[in-house]
């Protein structure tokens, strides 16, 4: 099995890759999905942040630890060495339930910052230019512009990632071309 990597900034097109390449049959798992539902009664991190107003109906409201974690660099590393462990686990057990598949694809977004490149064999990373992405953002999120790019800021460049890849898929333009560049980037893996 070769086990692939999508990488890609925020709001740069990751989860549409991931869905071309499920409408073609593969097997793909998304971090952030695993994030999401490892968060939603993580008594880990509500013992972690207990000191600050992280919930909503005693569950974990992803709105405001977010907006607590990037404001605040020593939170979100804290909030971190909870979650990625625990996301490294899950992305095993995703590799251990397809390991009879040729191919396997995993939607990283935090691939590097959370150091976690040697678990795959091959990246693939998904560009976008960064007005774009900052439009995306605060069109998909209803974010401001300033909250926009503390978010797009929290991550490292594009420009760093992208040397460290294997395969770059450029979405700068429409739906059509990103389909077409995943298809036929599908052959050469």
């Amino acid at each position: 099995m070769i086990k692939y990597a999508i990488s890609g900034n925020i709001a740069s097109g990751k989860s549409t890759v991931e869905n071309i390449l499920k409408s073609l049959g593969f097997a793909v798992a998304d971090t952030d999905v695993i994030a999401h539902n490892l968060l939603e009664n993580n008594q880990e991190v509500i013992k972690a942040f207990k000191d600050y107003d992280i919930l909503t109906g005693g569950k974990i409201s992803r709105e405001k630890l977010g907006k607590l974690v990037f404001n605040n660099q020593n939170l979100k590393k804290k909030l971190e060495n909870i979650l990625h462990p625990q996301i490294k686990q899950k992305v095993n057990e995703f590799f251990e339930e397809n390991k009879n598949k040729d191919k396997v694809f995993v939607s990283v977004p935090l691939l590097f910052e959370a150091n976690m490149q040697g678990m795959f064999d091959k990246i693939i990373f998904v560009y976008t230019n960064d007005d774009i992405r900052l439009q995306r953002l605060m069109l998909r999120n209803n974010y401001t512009k300033e909250y926009a790019l503390i978010r797009i800021n929290s991550q490292l460049s594009q420009q760093k990632k992208i040397k460290k890849c294997d395969f770059v898929i450029y979405n700068n333009s429409s739906l059509e071309d990103l389909e077409k560049s995943v298809k036929n980037l599908v052959p050469k893996l």
